[in-house]
């Protein structure tokens, strides 16, 4: 009977023992590394990586760079987040309305972006983006306005991306709100009808507070996803013009294969964990103190 109690290990065995291996020794060396200034020469002689302790993080703290891509990144998640979750809400909002005709193929038009190559939407769009063949360009000369240099103009190279981003990945946390409103009893919007509660009411007193758990879920994967923020600007712009579209990951895969300062790139890596996770923390409390 004792043996029993091991069962479930043994079944665990493959999925911990890959994680141990693929996940947590690396993030271990990785953390390790970032205290040290390991480079493409470490990769030949371990010898010639030396412990510098803190040197990499107060170097970080002195990095115009850095700070330039932290303000960049964060700049993305605060305008780009907010307008993920607000479209994804809305468009969940109008398929889940029984009087839309054909919502599975609206239901999968929206959703195609998200499961879409990057690479290729990025083609798509560096056409609609062309300064002076593309198409949004095209359309802004009808109402007068002269074309814009989109993806060139450090003013406007990081709100290009942000729309981009927001196409792109707002269908995913659309079908989480779509699953969360099917998920509502329809006896309490029957309840609010008969009691005189028009549309708005009923979104305000009935749908917000029933999707508190969901879009607390939303918000968390929005927030962690955008900080991450990498393969736009890196299929995009390469983190240009005037690194005004350089993210904290970007800077990362520079630092770290670009120019092969792995202990550099390890302490970025870091940096921007424990942002997430700080972020993360102050999340939870604001959803425990609101659910109480």
């Amino acid at each position: 009977m004792k043996s029993k109690k091991y069962i479930p290990y043994f079944f665990l065995a493959p999925a911990l023992v890959t994680l141990l291996i693929f996940f947590f020794l690396p993030v271990l060396a990785a953390f390790l590394m970032s205290f040290t200034d390991f480079d493409i020469y470490s990769l030949g002689n371990i010898q010639r990586a030396r412990i510098i302790l803190a040197g990499n993080f107060v170097q970080l703290w002195k990095d115009p760079l850095f700070w330039k891509a932290l303000m960049n990144t964060g700049y993305f998640v605060i305008v780009g987040g907010p307008l993920t979750i607000a479209f994804s809400l809305l468009a969940a909002i109008g398929l889940n309305s029984p009087r839309l005709k054909l919502r599975n193929w609206f239901r999968l038009a929206f959703f195609m972006p998200v499961v879409t190559s990057l690479v290729a939407v990025a083609i798509v769009w560096r056409y609609l983006y062309h300064p002076r063949f593309g198409v949004l360009n095209y359309l802004l000369s009808f109402i007068g306005i002269q074309g814009i240099d989109w993806l060139g103009d450090p003013q406007w190279a990081m709100p290009a991306l942000i729309v981009l981003a927001v196409w792109k990945n707002f269908g995913y946390h659309m079908m989480i709100f779509l699953a969360g409103l099917q998920a509502i009893p329809a006896e309490l919007y029957e309840a609010a009808r008969i009691d005189g509660a028009n549309w708005w009411r009923q979104f305000r007193h009935v749908t917000i507070p029933q999707l508190a758990p969901t879009t607390f879920f939303v918000s968390m994967m929005t927030i962690i996803g955008y900080f991450q923020f990498f393969a736009e600007p890196y299929v995009m712009t390469q983190g240009g013009p005037l690194n005004s579209t350089l993210s904290i990951v970007l800077y990362l895969y520079q630092q770290g294969f670009r120019w092969w300062r792995m202990g550099y790139a390890s302490s970025i890596a870091f940096v921007l964990f424990f942002i997430i996770f700080i972020l993360a923390m102050i999340q939870l409390s604001i959803r425990k103190q609101t659910s109480k």
